[in-house]
């Protein structure tokens, strides 16, 4: 059998732009380890949009790199982490409206 692998993209910003370092420090050194704990997740990174002339929006993408022989059994499995407090979100992440979340399988 062959192993899926896909992507998972979440788009989210900081509860406050005045919280960007401290929403950058959780999202790359809690957040990230947290979810690449989970069975499936094999790899994770961050991106900002770039602005112009220097107004750069707070917000950014992480990119979770995916394998499994299902997709949606690593996605099932964050869920429940999520549920249980193992993979805890912080009130630096802007929750209203929630990150924008999107899964994506390689075709081969």
């Amino acid at each position: 059998m062959t192993v899926a692998r896909g992507i998972l993209i979440v788009e989210s910003q900081p509860s406050d732009p005045s919280r960007k370092a401290e929403y950058d420090d959780w999202y790359s050194n809690v957040h990230i380890p947290h979810v690449c704990a989970v069975p499936g997740f094999v790899g994770a990174k961050r991106y900002r949009l770039r602005g112009t002339g220097g107004d750069a929006p707070a917000g950014s993408i992480a990119v979770y790199e995916l394998e499994a022989d299902d997709l949606d059994v690593p996605m099932q499995e964050l869920r429940a982490w999520s549920a249980e407090g193992r993979v805890p979100l912080s009130d630096v992440l802007q929750l209203d409206p929630p990150p924008t979340v999107a899964l994506y399988e390689l075709i081969e």
